[in-house]
């Protein structure tokens, strides 16, 4: 008997081929098998009891980093193979394959770089089929080493005999190599260290050695990693902390760490089973962890945060390079803030050059960006704030086939989706597209997407906010086809921001309607206002809102965001109106002069650059500054988080929210505008959740001289019940939480279990962050459905 087999998903770079060769040949098989750029295909003959056993191992006995999606069988008559053999590769047919993610080295690679009698002693681009990089590195379809930035490095003759031969971990492991053959590194200081340090010699001790001692001596060092630049500097290091932020710059958010191993990370963080298993995955993410009391660095790490994002090494280099040292090192992306990565040493001598003291560089080409991913644990469960390395371009798998759509994200932490035939490939973490550099690297990792799949899409979705660059990228490829696969011929479909979000959460879950709770800053409502405190009824095509926070103004509009002082000012104005500028006893009116206050109350009067919002985002930042946690911001989100670690946990009262409701004919319209099938004509129309009688209650307290930490608590506990409340009214079984305020890990439980014990199933993110990484998913979720509708109404007429 002869059987055919055809396999789809993450079978490429990971050892399938011989490990089939092996399984074929322990079972006495004939045949052969082979990688095309869809996934790897078998011929096998023999009896047919033998090739069900081979059948049934191919899944059961699979290597460790590979994902099969599908795997097919047919049986033929046999054609008399005489062995069995691993054929060359075709590049052949649509691309499908899956790209796997660099993965951090295995147990088996470390324990020879560490073994100082083996080939690869200290060689710090030491990989194997189980481990190294991958996505970085790729730069066609099917993974092979000329399709690869490995393509330059001839492999001598130690490595090319295991790379050919099928018994060996390095078989066809495409970047394998050793110090005869492979990438090498070297120490580069920059102009100014070598003036202020003229007796500096790059050559005096190894590279990775010299590095070493200059991080203990108070250096920043801008290493060179699989997926870009990490500036590290010695975490203990207060002063030298101050110089990174001062010149990044990066006035306080937070730093990552790297720890030599888990005895040095639990000397920080508090650490247990399923930390430690993200922690030591072969993904090797950024894990979110509770900072011990007297962790050993310096309090500006992560000023005021009782967190610190801890990752452990995950490349030979970093293992030798933290080895040198006895103490945690911040590695924290190599850029300028609001800049991408820099992955290439000469673009990174000029970006990073008023930075790092010193650059750690090698010459294997980065074929482009991957930032560290970032992971936390919520209700028992691993979730993502950023997806990138270890993970990206892993795709999301919808229930059925849909047609190809390139979706482009949303203006801050974008990502851009592709879809091909069932699958949704994500990219890695792109960034706010605030400056020059991060356009270039968005439209980079578009073009990038395109070719390695060589795919032509039938439409572009994007954000109804007609004035994120890019939206109006979509828009400029009808007449400017720069990425050189869209057509004119590609439609455009724009995605309300928020139903994007109920549309990840509903394609991660395979759920097909829910009441999505997006709660985030920002976000162009279909009424041209700015949305952020959102109930939406919805499926992938369409959705209600039916019920939002009350409205209110932004004096200043963005500057707002910045300055948490605004918000609260201006939600006082729509209390008390001009009485407001004379409160003196609270914080955020005092941090404002005299004619500060007019300006702002004359904006919000006359309405003049004060656009309105429903943003719970903002809601959040107005409590913190009334509070007297932050007047003003200098990241998005430091206001919330603050007030977030604030909270008294053994608190369970609320405030409570007022309850409105609106016109029937401002609330019950759909995605398009147009009268909601979601909701029957005669449903009540939607609810606003009116926060006066809550700020009300958050003054009252602050007069009686209650603590922030209880006020905290009763403003979170109020956000739960307003969440359950629209949940009970709506009667949807599903509830979907997603948007950056469910980042908010206090919130997202609390809410998460109340509604739980109310009988509602919750869906929250699994494969995709809540925050405005999950977009570009949601987009291509909801032009698919648009495109489906469209055809069925089409084929009707």
């Amino acid at each position: 008997m002869r059987l055919r087999v055809e396999i789809h998903g993450a079978v490429q770079g990971v050892g399938f081929r011989p490990f089939v060769y092996r399984l074929a040949t322990e079972l006495a098989l004939t045949g052969w098998v082979i990688n095309d750029a869809r996934g790897v295909f078998i011929e096998v003959e023999g009896d047919a009891a033998t090739l069900a056993r081979f059948l049934e191992r191919l899944s059961s006995e699979k290597p460790p980093r590979s994902i099969i999606h599908s795997l097919d069988s047919i049986w033929l008559d046999p054609i008399g193979y005489l062995e069995f053999e691993i054929r060359h590769s075709d590049d052949a047919g649509a691309k499908t394959v899956l790209v796997l993610p660099d993965i951090a080295t295995c147990d088996d690679c470390l324990a020879e770089v560490l073994n100082p009698s083996d080939r690869r002693a200290r060689y710090p681009f030491t990989n194997c089929t189980n481990c190294g990089p991958r996505f970085s590195i790729i730069e066609a379809l099917p993974y092979d080493r000329p399709n690869t930035t490995m393509r330059k490095f001839a492999m001598c003759p130690d490595c090319q005999r295991e790379y050919e031969n099928p018994r060996d971990r390095r078989f066809h492991a495409q970047p394998n190599a050793c110090a005869v053959c492979g990438p090498q590194m070297r120490l580069v200081a920059s102009p100014e260290f070598k003036i202020q340090n003229s007796k500096f010699n790059a050559g005096d001790l190894e590279p990775i050695a010299q590095t070493a001692r200059l991080l203990a001596d108070g250096c920043i060092v801008a290493v060179k990693g699989l997926g870009g630049f990490l500036l590290m500097a010695d975490a203990r290091n207060a002063d030298t902390l101050a110089r990174l932020r001062e010149r990044k710059p990066r006035r306080d958010k937070p730093f990552a760490l790297m720890a030599r191993d888990l005895v040095q990370a639990r000397a920080l963080v508090e650490i247990d089973a399923q930390a430690e298993a993200l922690l030591t995955s072969p993904e090797s993410p950024i894990v979110l962890l509770r900072r011990k009391q007297n962790a050993p660095v310096a309090e500006n790490v992560a000023p005021g945060n009782p967190y610190l994002g801890v990752m452990l090494p995950y490349t030979p280099l970093h293992h030798l390079l933290l080895r040198e040292i006895d103490f945690p090192v911040v590695a924290t992306s190599g850029n300028l803030s609001d800049e991408p990565i820099c992955t290439d040493e000469n673009e990174a001598a000029q970006r990073l050059g008023g930075i790092a003291d010193l650059f750690l560089v090698h010459n294997r080409p980065i074929a482009r960006h991957v930032d560290d991913s970032v992971m936390t644990v919520m209700l028992g469960e691993p979730r993502f704030l950023r997806r990138a390395r270890g993970y990206a371009p892993l795709p999301v798998l919808l229930a059925r086939e849909i047609p190809t759509i390139l979706a482009v994200g949303a203006h801050l932490k974008n990502t851009i989706a592709l879809s091909v035939r069932n699958q949704v490939f994500i990219s890695q973490h792109i960034g706010d597209l605030e400056t020059p550099e991060a356009m270039i690297a968005f439209e980079r990792v578009i073009a990038d997407f395109l070719e390695l799949y060589e795919a032509t899409p039938v439409a572009i979705a994007h954000d109804l906010h007609p004035d994120y660059l890019s939206t109006k990228w979509a828009g400029e490829q009808e007449s400017d086809s720069r990425a050189s696969r869209i057509t004119h011929h590609a439609s455009r479909i724009a995605v309300q921001h928020h139903h994007a979000h109920l549309a990840a959460c509903l394609a991660e879950n395979r759920a097909e309607r829910a009441l999505g709770v997006t709660w985030d800053g920002t976000g162009y409502g279909t009424d041209g206002t700015i949305w952020g405190g959102e109930f939406l009824l919805g499926d992938a095509k369409d959705f209600a809102r039916v019920a939002h926070l009350r409205p209110f103004r932004l004096p200043g509009g963005d500057a707002a965001v910045k300055e948490p002082r605004r918000v609260a000012l201006a939600l006082l104005w729509e209390m008390y109106g001009d009485a407001t500028l004379e409160r003196d006893d609270l914080a955020p009116i005092r941090a404002f002069s005299r004619a500060e206050r007019k300006t702002l109350a004359r904006m919000l009067s006359k309405s003049v650059n004060a656009p309105i919002t429903t943003s719970a985002g903002r809601l959040f930042d107005s409590i913190a500054a009334l509070i007297g946690l932050h007047q003003q911001v200098s990241f998005e989100g430091q206001a919330a988080m603050a007030l977030e670690y604030a909270v008294d946990a053994a608190v369970e009262d609320a405030y409570t929210f007022g309850i409105l409701q609106e016109a029937r004919e401002q609330g019950s319209k759909g995605a398009g505008g147009n009268e909601s099938p979601l909701l029957p004509r005669t449903s009540a129309p939607p609810l606003v959740f009116d926060w006066q009688p809550l700020l009300e209650s958050v003054l009252g307290d602050l007069s009686r001289g209650v603590e922030r930490g209880i006020i905290a608590a009763r403003f979170h506990n109020a956000l739960v019940q307003a969440i359950v409340a629209v949940a009970q009214k709506i009667g949807e079984p599903n509830v979907a939480l997603s948007g950056g305020c469910f980042q908010n890990r206090l919130l997202t439980e609390r809410a998460a279990t109340r509604l739980a014990q109310a009988g509602f199933r919750v869906l929250l993110h699994r494969h995709v962050p809540p925050n405005d990484g999950c977009i570009s998913l949601g987009q291509v979720v909801v032009a698919a459905a648009r495109i489906s509708e469209q055809s069925t109404v089409n084929s009707e007429q």
